[in-house]
């Protein structure tokens, strides 16, 4: 998560520095294709959630660091836009993350409704040492989002609810009001008052107390734009020169997909002139996959673009992947006859590593290996597509295999898992199946025959990289 705000640390002499929030995932970053997207969603809405409820009760858990972006004004001022402007991001080689802290999900909620949907985020609850700054966006959150609660959860008193109510003592003069668990006891609920110590209630503590930053914010009040905010190109064009060409081509395809549901010819047009400000490769691809040309004029810019911005490596998903196969699935479609060798030697690779397995095969119940033993199937093939897994395995047996060759949802099973880039490990009685999903012309190095011990820890350490993204061309 990235806190898209700039806000203050406050020292106990009163000094002040601004600062960003933003947490690291300790498993890396990764996304997924769009078709895939779309059939996971298909197959199991809650995919992710369930992921993250399966790898917690399961001691996998996931772990995040917290680090603050620490800069002061001199930075701000020479700092090529306007720190304050929520839509502009700090490149980490100019101002890198510490790592103060980290957060550790080590359980599952007992009620979800409880303690995950009445959960309250306000960017005003803040504590002694963190201020707020003059970040418009983050002024008028500060302003709507208690609003934004007391219409979601009912009334006045959401901090009651135990998932929102603070661990420490807390006193105030708030009484009354729907839903209202405790209320303060005294003569008064308000203040200043003349009622003293005991009865009138509590006190502000100088000391103790929260102290907002001192900083001078007197000047013309207007209904406008800062001219700081007005460059709207350089950081898109630094943002996509600092993608790997694999993500420079899902850009470039993900605007093609939206624009071509834009039914008015002219706003895609409007679209690619202003993609022209950021980068030309990219506006003469989106216009070449939405059949626009000639390419129109670049749209009128308030600042012109920047091209001096270096790459930022962090910027990347891919350049910052997991590079470890730890905590992934691996889905092993399989028959009856499966060779019983190869199975036991994935299993005990995938263990080392960390990763699990489910067995996907053309029923429920169980199915036997060539040496008679039975395991028990997890998902049948129509109801475990490979979009569920991080990589896939056929090992079906000699008979099997034709029967998977003739399921709709088996050829599927296969081609989409090639379709997606994802490692495939298969045995040797599987390529009538390949053959007949339309892949066994085209098996490459992210394709493995598994056929020993060695060959299944190579497709396991193969695994670390996710995506075999060469297949992409």
């Amino acid at each position: 998560g990235f806190g898209v705000h700039s806000f203050r640390l406050v020292d106990k002499n009163g000094k002040s520095q601004f600062v960003k929030f933003h947490w690291k995932p300790k498993q890396g970053l990764q996304s997924v294709l769009w078709d895939e997207a779309l059939k996971i969603n298909g197959a199991d809405p809650d995919f992710h959630r369930r992921d993250l409820w399966n790898a917690i009760s399961q001691g996998d858990y996931p772990e995040w660091e917290l680090g603050l972006q620490i800069f002061d004004e001199e930075f701000a001022e020479k700092f090529e836009f306007d720190v304050l402007d929520a839509t502009k991001l700090i490149p980490e080689e100019q101002v890198p993350i510490r790592i103060v802290g980290r957060l550790v999900l080590d359980r599952v909620v007992s009620n979800f409704f409880a303690e995950t949907e009445q959960v309250a985020f306000c960017t005003q609850n803040i504590v002694k040492g963190i201020d707020h700054s003059n970040d418009p966006l983050l002024q008028g959150r500060n302003f709507s989002y208690l609003d934004t609660q007391l219409k979601r959860l009912g009334g006045p008193n959401f901090t009651h609810i135990p998932i929102n109510a603070p661990k420490c003592p807390m006193h105030h003069f708030q009484q009354d009001g729907h839903m209202a668990m405790s209320n303060p006891t005294g003569r008064a609920n308000y203040e200043p008052n003349s009622w003293g110590e005991e009865e009138g209630g509590p006190r502000e503590c100088p000391v103790k107390g929260f102290e907002s930053y001192p900083e001078d914010v007197s000047g013309p009040k207007v209904r406008e734009r800062s001219e700081t905010f007005a460059d709207h190109y350089s950081q898109g064009r630094q943002f996509y020169i600092s993608q790997t060409e694999t993500e420079q081509q899902h850009i470039i395809n993900a605007f093609s997909f939206e624009l071509s549901k834009v039914k008015t010819p002219a706003i895609r047009k409007r679209m690619v002139s202003h993609l022209l400000n950021i980068d030309q490769q990219l506006a003469e691809n989106v216009a070449e996959k939405l059949g626009i040309d000639p390419l129109p004029e670049p749209a009128d810019a308030a600042m012109p673009t920047r091209d001096d911005l270096p790459t930022s490596d962090k910027l990347s998903i891919l350049k910052n992947g997991p590079n470890s196969f730890k905590g992934r699935k691996v889905g092993v479609l399989m028959t009856d006859g499966f060779d019983a060798d190869i199975f036991k030697s994935l299993e005990k690779s995938l263990e080392a590593e960390g990763a699990m397995f489910e067995v996907v095969a053309p029923h429920t119940g169980e199915i036997t290996s060539s040496a008679g033993d039975s395991i028990k199937v997890d998902e049948k093939v129509d109801g475990g597509p490979s979009v569920l897994f991080d990589a896939i395995v056929i090992l079906p047996g000699s008979d099997g295999v034709k029967m998977l060759a003739e399921m709709p949802p088996a050829l599927t099973f296969v081609s989409d898992a090639f379709n997606h880039m994802k490692f495939i490990g298969y045995g040797e009685d599987a390529m009538p199946l390949l053959k007949k999903a339309g892949i066994s012309e085209m098996l490459d190095e992210g394709c493995l025959q598994l056929t020993n011990n060695k060959t299944t820890d190579e497709f396991t350490q193969n695994c670390r990289d996710i995506r075999f993204w060469q297949r992409a061309g």
